[in-house]
């Protein structure tokens, strides 16, 4: 008998039993759907990570008091003077711009208003390093930050907090922590990051800050800071950039050779991956976890057809004695079981497709979109089929290994 031959008489019989094959799919157009939209989903919070950090500004890295390695036996601290080091071209070639930042918690309050949020004495280097501009007004100046004044510019919450009736508030005034600071801008909305919101922010020159908010000390009476935000000339200069910057930072730091840095160095790209790996963990654990729907589906297809072998014993008798072949047999419903897997695959597909759709519609507000790829489209088709095949061997074994005088005589 032909491939072809056997593949009309399976869609002949799956057609005659309409609803119970409707029903045996229902388990792998579940498991398929699930493995989608859970897969897609994973693949958008690993975009959207991506996205997030790529979004804080280009060849960037970070360097943050402390060691990541080890504990230290002093304290960690980074300096302004760190700062001006690693900006001076003459030691560090490959870094285009330096951002250093002085952060704390501030209570802001305007008539009527008040408010706990995040306070960031900057630089005037701070947008560029950053990619982030006010959207209404200006940001401050090298020349606001040399004269301590007290300027401020808001993210977009403190301001819809502080002043939710008027959308362009410059020039009017703020309380941080008892300290008047004027508004010359309001900064371009953000949203989220994994850090929370970047919205929830009131930006001040540093010096001013760190004299009149902030006053932090090392113990050799040195103004410190929180982070320094160094931007690379370009990408392929990243590395080289890091290690001038480590090594003005040592010798600064007065670190001996084999000693632990007192300082740590992050990049976008050690972000970026380590959180890619946790994802990419979670992203195969969800998948197993709707894995599971299809082996409960694939047994659903094992027992339908154990059932229809039966019911059909007699026809399989009657195919043999006219001089169907074992392997005949066998491919008839092997094929009848491998069209009810890659069919519920399809569809649960189309399921799955739709229900990243709808993750995507309801996440919509934060940025976040599921991402579909060829990859789990094809990893689920494959171990649908995989799964009609694997649970459909034993009821074609057994249908092809009957008997047909004892099949001619099953009542």
């Amino acid at each position: 008998m032909k491939i072809l031959e056997s593949l009309r008489i399976a869609l002949r019989a799956l057609v005659a039993n309409k609803m119970r094959a409707i029903l045996t799919m229902l388990g792998i157009i579940i498991g398929v759907g699930a493995v989608i939209t859970l897969l897609s989903v994973g693949e958008g919070v690993q975009t959207y990570i991506t996205e997030q950090f790529q979004s804080i500004g280009s060849n960037l890295f970070f360097v943050i008091p402390g060691s990541m390695e080890g504990d230290l036996d002093k304290p960690a601290y980074l300096t302004l003077k760190d700062a001006t080091a690693i900006a001076d071209s003459a030691l560090t070639p490959d870094v285009l711009r330096v951002a250093p930042i002085l952060g704390g918690s501030g209570r802001v309050t305007v008539p009527g208003e008040e408010k706990s949020t995040e306070v960031h004495g900057v630089t005037a280097a701070y947008p560029e390093v950053r990619n982030w501009y006010p959207q209404v007004g200006t940001f401050l100046t090298e020349e606001e930050d040399q004269a301590r004044s007290r300027v401020a510019v808001l993210g977009k919450i403190v301001a819809d907090n502080l002043f939710p009736n008027d959308p362009a508030p410059i020039g009017e005034f703020v309380r941080i922590n008892g300290v008047p600071f004027r508004v010359i801008g309001i900064m371009e909305e953000r949203g989220g990051s994994n850090f929370g919101s970047e919205d929830d922010v009131i930006i001040v020159p540093l010096n001013t800050a760190l004299t009149r908010l902030f006053p932090r000390r090392t113990t050799r009476g040195e103004p410190s800071l929180s982070i320094i935000y160094v931007q690379a000339i370009n990408d392929e200069r990243m590395e080289a950039a890091i290690t001038e910057v480590s090594e003005v930072l040592r010798q600064r730091h007065r670190i001996t050779p084999g000693d632990l840095d007192d300082f740590s160095i992050i990049s976008q790209s050690d972000l970026i991956g380590t959180f890619e790996q946790i994802t990419g963990v979670l992203t195969v654990f969800l998948g197993a976890i709707a894995g599971i729907s299809l082996l409960v589906g694939g047994i659903g297809i094992m027992n339908i057809m154990l059932v229809s072998v039966t019911e059909r014993t007699r026809e399989i008798g009657l195919r043999k004695a006219v001089g169907a072949r074992k392997q005949d047999i066998l491919w008839q419903f092997l094929i009848e079981a491998m069209l009810l897997s890659t069919v519920g695959g399809a569809i649960g597909i189309g399921i799955g497709s739709l229900g990243a759709t709808v993750v995507s519609f309801i996440l919509r507000e934060d940025g976040f979109r599921a991402v579909i790829t060829m990859g789990s489209i094809l990893l689920a088709t494959l171990f649908s089929a995989a799964v009609g095949l694997f649970f459909g061997i034993y009821p074609a074994q057994r249908a092809a290994s009957l008997n047909p005088i004892d099949a001619l005589r099953y009542e």
